[in-house]
């Protein structure tokens, strides 16, 4: 099994190292804020509010996981904004809404090699260009953002992505051209409304080397409805024993897990159709 990077975000010194300190490998730092309350209104997503001015402090408490900075999508500052960004520390600059190629050449021309990057696949465009995006060079890795990825793609649900085969299809092509690739987020092993180890089987199946810990991992009021304080570093541990034992799994096991995905999905959709 490919060595699974887990990342949290976090905005402030305090997450940052108790993150570290629970074994997460990847504090994420968000600057997006363009366009994102657009895309994303009446929707129960984060929406952060981070100054490029707080990255140092972050960066100071960071000595074992790595800082990897969201930035804006391309837009008329991008260029001083990177810059700021690796001046700051960041150890890997992730770019959204990626429309094309060309918005992957202009941010590795930017980064030019002083930091890693990351493209974000969570349009439809760069779904559709994706052997372009793919044979840009100095792009260390993908993540594919279902959030918004279903949104321009008018599905009701993210996990459809998964379930439908849209992240198998992105992934074929990522393996293909040896790029790492992540998706998604999970909550807590036995919670979330598509279950994190379903999740997790696809991840290990398909050869994600990323994810995200969703607000579950921190025992926000309203996201989890079993309130409670957070033992991150138990919960980092439960996923990562989870995904040892997914490591073990048959074919026919990943076959079933496939199976109960779609059921899930299907449910999920069904119920969010049926509110609307």
């Amino acid at each position: 099994m490919k060595h699974m990077k887990l990342m949290i975000l976090a905005a402030d010194p305090q997450s940052a190292i108790e993150a570290q300190n629970a074994g997460v490998d990847r504090i994420f730092y968000d600057l997006e804020w363009i366009g994102k309350s657009e895309r994303q209104h009446g929707r129960n997503t984060v929406k952060s509010n981070n100054n490029i001015d707080d990255i140092p402090a972050v960066r100071r408490v960071l000595n074992k996981s790595e800082l990897l900075v969201r930035t804006n999508p391309i837009h008329a500052y991008s260029k001083e904004e990177v810059e700021k960004v690796i001046a700051n520390g960041a150890d890997i600059l992730m770019l959204p809404m990626v429309m094309d190629q060309h918005d992957v050449e202009q941010y590795v021309e930017m980064v030019a090699g002083r930091a890693k990057v990351c493209i974000m696949i969570e349009t439809a465009a760069a779904m559709a260009r994706l052997d372009k995006i793919l044979a840009v060079s100095g792009v260390d890795e993908l993540f594919i953002g279902l959030n918004d990825l279903h949104i321009s793609m008018g599905l009701t649900f993210m996990f459809e992505l998964l379930s439908d085969g849209l992240v198998e299809y992105i992934a074929a092509k990522c393996n293909k051209a040896n790029m790492p690739f992540g998706f998604g987020g999970i909550a807590r092993i036995g919670e979330g409304d598509l279950p994190s180890d379903y999740i997790l089987g696809e991840h290990v199946r398909l050869g994600s080397t990323s994810v995200i810990l969703s607000r579950t991992f921190k025992g926000v009021v309203d996201v989890d409805k079993n309130i409670c304080k957070i033992n991150l570093a138990k919960e980092v541990a439960k996923v990562r024993k989870r995904m040892q034992e997914i490591d073990l799994w048959s074919d026919c096991q990943h076959t079933e897990n496939r199976e109960r995905i779609v059921d899930a999905v299907d449910i999920v959709v069904g119920k969010i159709s049926a509110k609307n």
